[in-house]
């Protein structure tokens, strides 16, 4: 402990090789049971939450860092490969900046209702295919006061690398789960308690101003997809439809910044944000 590895080819690494965008989007990562987190950070959040670790793959300076990690990697038989950066680079397919690499167990989901149990505001993302969107909203929501996230089956994968890298690990710290079907789940949220609202552009759509004047005690923000938008079946089945005013001739935002203006305006008083 720690191995040191000089070929990129090391079958021991099988978790690690070609982890480019590309790469990932071929490969079925959630089918593998696993997920990678870059960073020192993301890693600390991840072992925070819980996650399990199947090993490490570092740049030697970050044994230091990343010490007492490495400890309890050792306590626990958990491998630790260590590389200079040209062989970890031909191996993983990008340089690596941030130092340090974890092949982490992917957690069995909860049911929705066990994420929605204590929430009052809930972010849905439907159909959102872009992991820095997905990521973006995570913080958003981290930093906003959302309770819990839930995203449909199509949606990108809130463990996909790019998607917790832009949370800057928040992915780990707002509880989430995918809800399914979708979206005859609505009538599931609404039997949890929940007031179902669309952010979308309707002509009987209620002003955020006005619904953030007087707002339910339990709401679920459904955000959608970034090219076209909610789809027909989720706006007829929403509790109502919600719009963010908007002036200079714009007329949308991008999905990540819209649910962010929202969940700001839509936060429980107590839970203020200073």
């Amino acid at each position: 402990m720690p191995t040191t590895i000089t070929e990129p080819d090391d079958e021991r690494l099988a978790d690690y090789v070609s982890l480019t965008d590309v790469a990932l989007r071929r490969r079925t990562e959630p089918e593998r049971g696993l997920y990678i987190a870059e960073s020192e950070k993301v890693i600390r959040r991840a072992l925070a939450a819980g996650h399990r670790p199947r090993s490490y793959l570092m740049a030697q300076r970050w044994l230091t860092d990343l010490a007492d990690v490495v400890e309890q990697a050792e306590a626990d038989g958990v491998p630790v490969f260590v590389g200079e950066h040209d062989v970890i680079e031909k191996l993983t397919g990008f340089h690596l900046h941030r130092g340090a690499l974890a092949s982490m167990q992917r957690p069995v989901l909860p049911t929705v209702a066990e994420v929605v149990r204590d929430a009052r505001r809930v972010v849905v993302l439907e159909d959102i295919v872009d992991h820095t969107n997905v990521g973006a909203v995570f913080r958003s929501a981290a930093a906003l006061g959302v309770d819990a996230v839930l995203v449909t089956p199509r949606c990108a994968d809130p463990l996909y690398r790019r998607a917790i890298r832009v949370s800057m690990g928040t992915v780990f710290q707002v509880p989430w789960t995918r809800i399914d079907p979708w979206p005859a789940a609505i009538d599931e949220l609404r039997g949890l308690g929940f007031t179902v609202a669309t952010l979308a552009l309707a002509d009987d759509a209620v002003s955020l101003d006005d619904l953030a004047a007087d707002p339910p005690e339990r709401l679920a923000l459904v955000l959608g997809t970034e090219g076209d938008g909610l789809s027909r079946h989720t706006l007829e089945a929403a509790d109502l439809t919600v719009t963010i005013p908007m002036a200079g001739g714009v007329d949308s935002l991008n999905v990540a910044a819209a649910g962010a203006v929202a969940a700001w305006a839509l936060r429980p008083p107590q839970r203020d944000v200073r």
